[in-house]
């Protein structure tokens, strides 16, 4: 018998240094190699301060930008006194909402609404008939249950708009916490896509009279939906809800359940009637903008400005509120409007962020403009190339302008309406970081699947790696497929995304891409996967790592991993499943393996509501993970928190049973009281993360039970 031999691949070590260097690479590890790296304030007064660090010393700063003259301190202390901040609280907190005059507070007691006068500390019951599951100003439900008020203020402060939430129909959930003894049980009110009624908000104004008074709107109770997001409230206060300037009228829009439906209505404070002024039907799911809700009522002129993505790009549009007729486009063209931050009443002119008009370069980075009412004098504020954070100043008379590229440290200046420079606060500096050894992620431009658009990302690789050499690198990709949002979480300048540079470090090619099916662009790519998440923008992620290979060859798609978390979890789960052959690791945190397990508002706005075919199959199911463990063929990992109240952890048991039916070998970790980011057990995670890559997709040996360690800034 003749036995032929191969020598064997050698395994790799990697050792306790090499974790060093990755954990180098990490923020806040990083942080303190910025010099001059910033987070500049507005003042309630209209003034800018801001701690300034750099290699060996500390500056706090206060700019005035009506005299463009700065204050300049050693301490906090010094310039709260040299500078006269007033410090004193004004009231508000995270579960007491201030009133525009400063002299109350609106909170929840007890399922009803409360008041407190500050001066006083007298508090006072504004509504009786709340009770458990069906009170007012809740937010205690799905996902997001705390004690946060929802609700507007009246500009007069004499009157709040809120609701009342009923959930009492709606599914329950339940976790168990583990400790010594009997377990402790956590449950809440969590509706699902099964149930025949989600929750229902009966929108109120309460008058603050001497004997409080409760106005229901005449209108039947909407469902707790919003157009910016899937919730109510999404900036964190009630969205979708403004106020005339008399406090006499409330402007709203209620959204359907399955969000195809949204409607423009007006009430009377006083008499709860209800008038619809305009309504919008689109065939997936309406949104009002991206980060913000963007329709605004002008009740001196008769008019609104409406968002719509009907062109297939997001922009503005003037309507006559009598009639609801349009009356002109304000934007158009092939680029997105995002955030407006300023309405001008008076001069009729709009203050807004949006991507390039003119479509150069990055689609994702944001500029501000301004533009009049009807549509003329389009003006870019701030053209310097790259991302723009807008911060305005409390009178709306200057904005701080935070800009950066993904290479490009940010600059962070201050200028008046007209896009006029007043200074610049400071330029970061990262000349240490840079010595450090530290590397900037390499963007890139690959095609879609289809070949409709040009899709983004960014690739990182190790330091000292050249790309001349022969070494090929195993590749992992980082993916979020959204849709509300992406992979590519910013695309501002960063020092660490998060581990993806410590990960490259360890030896690998680390992608993020954004896929078709993410937000940010036109509606026909943000609505490309809509009905079927289960995609995952996986075509793209495939197709664009065989794009980016030709322009790496050292890329190994032989060995490719994937991991991500949440969205991502179910994404890299289905990767293993639907593309086996080309994944060969993958890493599932906390996923959102079945939608019907999951929170029915994030579904049902990007699937639609369960339905099912002539066989009794839903539409869900045929996106679930489970229903697909039979065709796992490398290493899967999954991990979930045992008290995940965003995403439950049945939805990751799912998948375990099905893989255990179908004699599947895999790895699962439960982590006992862990909620859906981990909280403290984050770097142990991370850690196990590089452990399995490195010994499953490099064929190393990781150092064992290496410990993850944060150095501390000195100039703290």
């Amino acid at each position: 018998m003749l036995v032929f031999c191969t020598q064997a691949q050698e395994k790799k070590q990697i050792t306790s240094e090499d974790y060093d260097r990755a954990v180098s690479m990490l923020y806040p590890n990083t942080s303190k190699l910025l010099d001059n790296d910033i987070y500049p304030q507005w003042l309630p007064d209209g003034r800018i301060w801001y701690r300034n660090l750099t290699k060996s010393n500390k500056e706090f700063k206060l700019y005035n930008p009506e005299t463009n003259q700065f204050l300049v301190t050693k301490n906090q202390q010094d310039l709260v006194t040299k500078g006269q901040i007033d410090t004193k609280s004004k009231g508000d907190s995270y579960t007491e909402i201030l009133s525009p005059n400063e002299k109350y507070v609106a909170f929840v007691k007890d399922w009803n609404l409360w008041i407190r006068e500050l001066a006083t500390q007298k508090e006072t019951q504004l509504t009786t008939d709340g009770i458990k599951n069906y009170g007012y100003a809740t937010d205690n439900a799905g996902w997001k249950h705390t004690d946060r008020p929802i609700l507007s203020w009246s500009p007069d402060s004499k009157k709040i708009a809120t609701f009342k939430q009923d959930q009492r129909h709606v599914s329950d959930m339940y976790l168990v916490k583990t400790q010594v003894g009997a377990p402790e049980l956590e449950a809440w009110k969590y509706p699902l896509p099964s149930d025949k009624d989600i929750i229902r908000i009966e929108r109120v104004v309460v008058h603050l009279k001497k004997q409080p008074d409760v106005v229901f709107l005449e209108l039947a109770p909407d469902a707790r939906r919003g157009t910016l997001c899937d919730d109510i409230s999404c900036e964190g206060g009630f969205d979708d809800v403004e106020w005339s300037t008399d406090s006499k009228s409330l402007v709203f829009v209620s959204t359907t359940r399955d969000h195809k439906k949204a409607y423009l209505r007006i009430a009377d404070a006083k008499t709860g009637n209800v008038k619809e002024l305009y309504k919008e039907v689109v065939p997936t799911q309406y949104e009002s903008g991206r980060g913000a809700v963007n329709w605004k009522y002008l009740d001196a002129t008769k008019e609104f400005i409406w968002y719509s993505q009907k062109s297939d790009w997001g922009h503005l549009y003037l309507h006559d509120a009598t009639t609801g007729k349009l009356k002109n486009q304000i934007t158009s063209g092939k680029f997105v409007v995002k955030q407006v931050l300023k309405v001008d009443k008076t001069k009729r002119i709009i203050y807004f962020t949006a991507s390039h008009h003119k479509q150069k370069g990055n689609p994702y980075y944001t500029y501000l403009y301004k533009v009049r009412f009807d549509g003329s004098d389009l003006t870019m504020l701030t053209p310097e190339y790259g991302n723009h954070s807008i911060r305005f100043s409390p009178n709306k008379k200057f904005f701080i302008d935070s800009y950066s590229q993904v290479t490009e440290p940010p600059v962070h200046q201050v200028k008046n309406l007209e896009g006029s420079l007043l200074t610049i606060l400071e330029k970061t500096d990262i000349t240490r970081l840079k010595a450090s050894g530290w590397v900037a992620p390499n963007p890139f431009t690959v095609k879609s699947a289809n070949g409709n658009w040009d899709l983004y990302g960014l690739l990182f690789l190790p330091s000292q790696f050249s790309k001349n050499t022969n070494t090929k690198l195993p590749v992992v990709v980082y993916i979020y497929p959204g849709p509300q949002g992406g992979s590519v979480s910013s695309w501002d300048f960063r020092i660490g995304t998060r581990d993806c540079q410590a990960l490259a470090e360890l030896g690998f090619a680390v992608v993020q891409l954004e896929g078709s099916c993410n937000p940010g662009r036109s509606k026909s790519f943000h609505d490309a996967c809509y009905g079927n998440m289960g995609e995952n923008t996986l075509p793209d992620q495939v197709y664009g790592l065989q794009q980016l290979q030709k322009q790496y060859p050292f890329m190994d798609l032989d060995r490719v991993g994937i991991w991500g978390h949440s969205g991502g979890g179910y994404a890299s789960t289905a990767a293993m499943f639907h593309y086996p052959d080309f994944f060969k690791v993958a890493i599932s945190e906390s996923g959102n393996h079945d939608n019907r397990n999951y929170e029915d508002d994030w579904g049902e706005r990007y699937i639609g509501l369960e339905t099912y075919d002539n066989n009794g199959v839903s539409n869900y199911q045929v996106q679930a993970n489970q229903e697909y463990a039979k065709n796992l063929k490398g290493k899967l990992w999954l991990i979930h928190g045992g008290m995940d109240d965003n995403v439950p952890p049945y939805n990751t048991y799912l998948v375990v049973d099905a893989l255990i039916k179908a004699n599947k070998d895999f790895d699962f970790l439960l982590i006992p009281n862990a909620r859906h980011g981990y909280g403290k057990d984050a770097s142990y995670i991370m850690r196990r993360r590089w452990d399995y890559f490195v010994k499953h997709l490099m064929g190393g040996t990781p150092p064992r039970e290496y410990k993850v360690r944060f150095t501390p800034d000195i100039r703290n």
